[in-house]
């Protein structure tokens, strides 16, 4: 592979990344935001149209499932067009959706309502990493990406929060309306951001794994990455999808106070989480270039005591214990989204991410909410909820053997920040 044009720099101007990132982190902000506000009114859209858990799983399951279907043509496109407009419109298409809500008036058509969003934050989900990824070498993309993900537990937090608060004084349709406008407006203004040179930042070595569809098919690093992921997807979908139901039942909850307090320990937990993870793996990786998937390994591995103790504990520590078990969920959040962005280079990186958002969601929460919603109808929600501990003790294994394909970073990117 050629090198790029020594007349175009490496690495876009500082102000124009900052600009990039700050309207991809707060677009993203408002897609969890969205994402997030359908568990929190759970309990009053089983109310109304009369479902039981299988079928409220369900509508995760068809989001994810459109999801993934869109994924790998987003993905090539990706790789063969700016990135640019295919982020705007798919920033448009699922806020247009999100307003349509408000003329939801029986399951089958919240369901299709669902796919729809799920085709337009398929395109951004893939877009916003790989770009993120020409405006930052390397060594900074795990600060980058710490912060661009730190969206996770903020919009997942406030989707539960305006979720429960919103839906119990205004209806369950109400909430969904705080994120449309917003986005629409965000990626608008994203027409005024200049897309860097696909593969201006990267200093790797453009091997055949990195570089081509065939190698991506052998290169354990992004293999390893992935299916680590995917096992720590799985649960975390289920237990975000659960959370606020579990606590009404078991907690003696309001639907207000269980978003309340499942938005509280979100947004509390998954800041200090990916904040603290991404600063540990920061400096770690300076010694160790493994660092980003050792630490999301036992970020995976410990949290697995303390979300049993919030399944089959008594009600008096379901807090404390969330409280932990959410901590070191989101340790690996930008560590191990930086490792598979680093694990392949430009020319197939979109496609790569596609590849990656479709098996994570095909073997994680595509099917965990639904799949956790059919056993707690055969048995009862906390032994469907148990059984995303077995799930991040296999994320944990996969990750730790993962860590000796991790690419060393050369001496140029090695020093971060």
């Amino acid at each position: 592979m050629a090198a790029p044009p020594q007349t175009v720099p490496r690495i876009a101007p500082q102000r124009t990344a900052a600009l990039a990132l700050f309207l991809l982190t707060t677009l993203n902000l408002f897609n969890f935001i969205d994402r997030y506000i359908l568990p929190g009114v759970q309990p009053l859209v089983q109310k109304e149209f009369r479902v039981d858990d299988a079928q409220i799983g369900l509508l995760t399951t068809v989001f994810f499932f459109v999801y993934m279907i869109a994924a790998p043509l987003t993905g090539w496109l990706g790789d063969r067009f700016p990135r640019k407009p295919l982020i705007i419109v798919g920033a448009l298409l699922w806020s247009i959706a999100t307003l349509f809500t408000a003329w939801v008036h029986d399951y089958e058509t919240l369901l299709i309502r669902h796919a729809i969003v799920g085709v337009g934050e398929a395109t951004f989900s893939i877009y916003a990493p790989a770009l993120l990824a020409d405006f930052y070498p390397e060594a900074d993309r795990n600060r980058i990406l710490s912060i661009f993900y730190l969206t996770i537990p903020v919009g997942g937090a406030l989707g539960y929060l305006t979720g429960g608060i919103l839906g119990q004084h205004y209806g369950w349709r109400m909430p969904f309306f705080i994120a449309a406008l917003p986005g629409a407006l965000i990626a608008i203004a994203f027409l005024f951001v200049r897309e860097p040179q696909r593969g201006s930042a990267d200093s790797l070595a453009p091997t055949l794994n990195r570089t081509t569809l065939s190698g991506l098919t052998r290169n354990p690093a992004f293999w390893c990455a992935t299916l680590g992921l995917a096992m720590w997807t799985f649960a975390v979908g289920g237990i975000s999808t659960w959370l606020p139901t579990f606590l009404v039942r078991f907690g003696a909850r309001s639907v207000a106070g269980a978003g309340t307090i499942a938005g509280g320990l979100t947004v509390v937990c998954g800041l200090l989480g990916t904040i603290a993870g991404g600063w540990i793996a920061q400096r770690w990786q300076r010694r160790n270039h493994r660092a980003l998937y050792l630490l999301s390994g036992w970020g995976s591995i410990l949290a697995i005591p303390f979300a049993a103790a919030v399944f089959f504990g008594p009600p008096s520590i379901f807090i404390a214990a969330a409280f932990l078990a959410e901590l070191f969920l989101f340790l690996g959040t930008g560590p191990l989204n930086a490792a598979i962005v680093n694990s392949v280079a430009a020319p197939i990186r979109a496609t790569a991410i596609s590849v990656n958002l479709l098996v994570i969601h095909l073997l994680g929460d595509a099917f965990s909410p639904h799949l956790i919603g059919r056993v707690s109808d055969a048995t009862n929600l906390r032994i469907g909820l148990g059984s995303t501990l077995v799930t991040l003790a296999v994320s944990g294994l996969i990750l730790f053997r993962g860590a000796r394909y991790a690419p060393p970073l050369s001496p140029a990117t090695a020093v971060g920040p």
